[in-house]
């Protein structure tokens, strides 16, 4: 589903122990910049309900409608705002089923390495993200963006959740889609924007 005018800006949710100054986050930014579009990109708490309150409050320096982009766990978020907000999204690699993505890590330490915050995995944060999960979405507002070699998910999962939605699947691509830059001119186009190929990969 494409808005009927162009997004007025773009939300970019980066993923589980990712960061606002991740590669993926800066091509964004990068895209945003070339098309004088409104971009945010903020640093996401690793709590489910925090990170989505964090998210939110970047929609009203967005304009009247941005569309949503979020990579991993990101896209699982990014999933949650545009049902919330009635807004496109554009969804890289999503964690269709977080919660059950996360039992393995329930008491593992993290260090981001954008941030520097420590943090432990627990059962708290496994149970925040089954409570957010939804039962069923709109797949017409989104655009999917799937590595057939995700070594983390299975794009499978995000296919059959997503049935119905616009989809690119990139041949032998991994989780960090490191090809993202080849697809900005597709993100933006389902945001309204026409973004010439290969005019972002070299500023990044």
């Amino acid at each position: 589903m494409r808005s009927p005018k162009p997004a007025s800006g773009v939300l970019y949710l980066h993923g589980f122990n990712s960061g606002s100054a991740s590669p993926k986050a800066a091509l964004m930014r990068a895209a945003c910049e070339r098309l004088s579009l409104p971009c945010a990109t903020p640093q996401l708490s690793h709590r489910p309900e925090q990170a989505l309150a964090e998210a939110e409050a970047c929609l009203d320096e967005l304009g009247r409608a941005p569309m949503v982009v979020g990579s991993s766990m990101g896209g699982f978020l990014a999933t949650l705002i545009a049902e919330r907000h009635d807004l496109p999204a554009a969804l890289i690699n999503p964690a269709v089923a977080p919660a059950r993505l996360v039992v393995s890590w329930v008491g593992e330490a993290f260090v981001n390495p954008y941030s520097g915050e420590r943090f432990r995995v627990e059962e708290a944060h496994r149970r925040a993200l089954e409570a957010l999960t939804p039962e069923r979405v709109r797949p017409r507002r989104y655009l999917l963006l799937l590595g057939t070699a995700d070594e983390t998910l299975d794009a499978r999962d995000a296919w059959a959740f997503y049935r119905g939605a616009a989809s690119i699947l990139h041949p032998a691509g991994d989780h960090g889609f490191s090809a993202l830059a080849d697809y900005l001119p597709a993100i933006l186009a389902h945001g309204g924007h026409a973004l010439p190929s290969g005019t972002v990969a070299t500023q990044c």
